[in-house]
C-alpha cells in the first residue's frame, strides 16, 4: 500500500470530520488553545519540558515486548507496546502532561476532565498533584461503581470526583457534563479532554500529544524486525486516544492497521454521520438521529462514537475497523496473563482478542508479524474478572 499523509485544515477537519461545533461562549475559549498549542509546538522549551517529564515522570521510552508464548500458540508474531507500564498504568498520561503543561502556559488555575474506566481521571488528578492545579473529574455514576479503584485513586491524589447521574450515567454523559461545567469557568479553568474526540484543536492536540507511542514503537520495530515494520498495527479504540497516537507512527508505511472497537460501542464499523460534543464524526444512532447508548464491558470504550481521523482514515480505507464482544475480551485477557504473565486492561484485551480470534486466517495470515499497544493495565478491571472470567 502506497502512503498517506494524515493532514488537517487550521479548522481541524479531517475530510469533512472534525470541526468545532460548541456554543457561542466556547469558541474563544477553543480558540485560545489552539492557538496557544500551536506556539507551544513551535517552542523547544516546551517540547523539551514534556519530552523531559515523559522519561522522568512517566518512565519512557515503554518498552516493546515480544509475546513469545502467545506466538507459537497463534503461529504470528506478536509484539507488544507497553503502555501498562507508564506511571499511573495507561496511556492517558501522555496526553494529560502535554495539556497540564500547556494549561500552565495559557495561566490557567485548574483543570477539568472526564473520565469512563477512571485512568484518564487518575492521569489528571496525578498531573495536577504535580503541577500544584487543582482538579474536578466528571464520572458517570455506572462507572465510578464498577471502577471504585481508580475513583479511590483519584480522591487520594486530591481531585473533586463530581458523580453524573443523567442518561447512561457512563462517558458520554461525563463528557457533556464536563463542557457544560467549562462554559461556566473559561477563564480559569482549562478543560483537558482524554481522547481524540471534542471540538479542534482536541482532536488533533491530543493526537500529537500521544504519538510518541507510534514514534516509539516504529524505531522499536526497526531494531527488532528483519522487515523494520510490522504487517499489521493494532490498538483498541473508544474515542481512540491510543489508537492514534500508536497509528501516527505508521501511517505513512506499509502496515495494516487495524482499529479494535467493543461490540455495543462500535462508532467506527457502525456508526453514521453525526455531531456530539462539538465535533463532526460517525455516531451510533437511532431512525431519528438521536445518539444511542453504548455498550462495554470496558467503561472506557464505553463511548457511541469515534474520533474524527478514525473516522477518516476508515473512509479513505487506510484503517480498517472491527469488533469484539464482551466475552472475547474477558477471554483474551486471561489468555494473555497465562501465556505471558500481562494482565492488560479489559480495553486493550479488545485488541488482543482480534488477534487471537484472526491467527491463521485471511484477516492476519500464518507468520504474520503483528504490533498490539496494551493501552493499560488490568488492576482496574480485577473485580470485573472475578465475576466474568472463567479461570477452568
Amino acid at each position: 500500500m502506497s502512503s498517506i499523509t494524515v493532514r488537517t485544515a487550521t479548522v481541524g477537519r479531517y475530510g469533512s470530520y472534525g470541526g468545532r461545533y460548541v456554543p457561542e461562549s466556547l469558541i474563544p475559549a477553543c480558540e485560545a488553545v489552539a492557538e496557544a498549542f500551536t506556539q507551544a509546538r513551535a517552542d523547544p522549551g516546551f517540547r523539551g519540558g514534556f519530552a523531559a517529564l515523559l522519561s522522568a515522570h512517566v518512565g519512557r521510552p515503554t518498552p516493546l515486548t515480544p509475546a513469545r508464548r502467545l506466538s507459537a500458540e497463534l503461529g504470528v508474531t506478536v509484539l507488544l507496546k507497553r503502555e501498562d507500564l507508564t506511571h499511573t498504568g495507561s496511556h492517558k498520561i501522555n496526553n494529560v502532561l502535554g495539556q497540564a503543561l500547556l494549561a500552565r502556559r495559557m495561566g490557567r488555575t485548574r483543570l477539568i476532565a472526564e473520565t469512563g474506566a477512571g485512568m484518564h481521571g487518575v492521569a489528571t488528578a496525578t498531573a495536577g498533584a504535580l503541577l500544584g492545579l487543582p482538579v474536578t473529574v466528571f464520572m458517570g455514576e455506572r462507572d465510578m461503581e464498577r471502577q471504585a479503584h481508580n475513583l479511590f485513586r483519584m480522591r487520594l491524589l486530591g481531585a473533586e470526583v463530581v458523580a453524573v447521574t443523567t442518561g447512561s450515567r457512563t462517558l458520554k454523559d461525563a463528557t457533556s457534563e464536563a463542557l457544560r461545567h467549562w462554559v461556566t469557568d473559561v477563564d480559569e479553568a482549562y478543560y483537558c479532554v482524554g481522547s481524540v474526540i471534542g471540538p479542534h484543536p482536541y482532536p488533533t492536540m491530543v493526537r500529537e500529544f500521544q504519538r510518541v507511542i507510534g514514534d516509539e514503537a516504529r524505531r522499536q520495530c526497526a531494531a527488532e524486525l528483519p522487515t523494520a515494520t510490522p504487517d499489521y498495527v493494532v490498538a483498541c479504540v473508544g474515542g481512540g486516544s491510543n489508537a492514534a497516537g500508536t497509528f501516527a507512527g505508521f501511517v505513512e508505511t506499509s502496515a495494516k492497521l487495524v482499529g479494535v472497537e467493543a461490540e455495543g460501542g462500535s462508532g467506527a464499523a457502525n456508526g453514521e454521520v453525526g455531531v456530539l460534543h462539538g465535533f463532526q464524526s460517525l455516531f451510533l444512532q437511532d431512525e431519528h438521529g438521536q445518539i444511542r447508548e453504548a455498550h462495554s464491558i470496558a467503561a472506557g470504550l464505553d463511548y457511541p462514537g469515534v474520533g474524527p481521523e478514525h473516522a477518516y482514515l476508515r473512509d479513505l480505507g487506510r484503517a480498517r475497523y472491527v469488533t469484539v464482544s464482551d466475552g472475547e475480551a474477558v477471554g483474551a485477557a486471561v489468555r494473555l496473563a497465562r501465556a505471558e504473565g500481562v494482565l492488560p486492561a479489559i480495553e486493550s484485551a479488545h485488541a488482543v482478542a482480534w488477534v487471537v480470534r484472526a491467527a491463521g486466517t485471511p484477516e492476519l495470515p500464518s507468520g504474520s508479524t503483528v504490533l498490539v499497544t496494551l493501552s493499560g493495565r488490568g488492576d482496574k478491571d480485577v473485580t470485573t474478572l472475578i465475576a466474568e472470567a472463567d479461570l477452568g
